[in-house]
């Protein structure tokens, strides 16, 4: 099974993947960049994809809503991936040694506190974090630390310093599981399955958002996430992305037909098995 994600090896979304697909044997494809992640699946219709969504403490990721809808993949699958930062060295070196520390921004922002403890080290941002890791290795960067999941030190050769830097411990990573949509009825049971992700827009009058609402509620349908995005090019007007869980799957498709003649457009873009 192929499987892509934005990273390399040792990143989150390769600990989030082995943890979905636990127990399976797995290509990962490792991808620099969303775009390139959605390009891949495009390129080989066979090959799946772990992209995250949202972070506790960071909120939604904007972009990816976008990219998601734009591409026309479908959600099998979720998984919620609880975030640990750890910082970690060359072998050879110990706290004394460190004059910098490199990482994604989003980690960083996420241990401050601890950065603050550590004034004397340098920050510098980094695209990846695991990626930090793998360029002090490589390259022997004496003096430089790196921060990410501790997993990373064992496939990149590096020293655990501390573990659980990061300041909140309840910090977790949502991820969605994609696949094309050819594929998908293969891959999940649509009757097992207990939650939606739904795009739609509305006309631009008073109370339809609310109209909306209260009909999933009418059908007992629990919204779980509204996240809402301004259409380029039209003022004042928005995407709403929600994502709703059920118990019955015919009562869930019954609401959906209920909400549809309210909108001006709907697209589900995956219907899965909430965790």
């Amino acid at each position: 099974m192929k499987v892509a994600i934005q990273g390399i090896r040792g990143s989150f979304h390769d600990i989030a993947a082995h943890q979905y697909f636990k127990g399976e044997e797995i290509e990962l494809i490792c991808c620099n960049t969303f775009e390139d992640l959605f390009a891949t699946m495009k390129a080989d219709d066979s090959c799946l994809a772990m992209m995250a969504i949202e972070n506790t403490i960071a909120g939604s990721l904007l972009h990816n809503y976008e990219l998601l809808r734009e591409s026309g993949a479908t959600i099998i699958g979720e998984h919620k991936l609880h975030i640990e930062h750890s910082i970690m060295c060359l072998p050879g070196e110990d706290w004394g040694d460190i004059r910098e520390v490199n990482s994604h921004p989003v980690a960083l922002a996420q241990c401050r506190d601890f950065l603050m403890r550590h004034p004397k080290m340098k920050i510098v941002e980094t695209e990846d974090t695991a990626g930090a890791a793998e360029a002090i290795s490589t390259g022997n960067l004496k003096g430089h630390a790196a921060i990410c999941h501790a997993d990373a030190a064992q496939l990149y050769g590096m020293r655990v310093l501390e573990k659980s830097i990061e300041d909140n411990k309840h910090n977790y990573t949502r991820f969605l599981v994609l696949c094309d949509p050819w594929n998908a009825d293969r891959l999940r049971e649509l009757h097992d399955t207990n939650k939606s992700s739904i795009v739609f827009t509305l006309p631009h009058m008073e109370g339809s958002l609310s109209q909306v609402l209260s009909i999933f509620s009418f059908y007992r349908i629990n919204l779980t996430k509204i996240q809402s995005l301004p259409i380029i090019g039209r003022e004042w007007q928005y995407l709403f992305y929600i994502d709703v869980a059920y118990d019955d799957y015919m009562r869930y498709r019954q609401s959906i037909e209920a909400v549809r003649p309210l909108m001006k457009e709907l697209k589900i873009l995956g219907e899965y098995e909430g965790k």
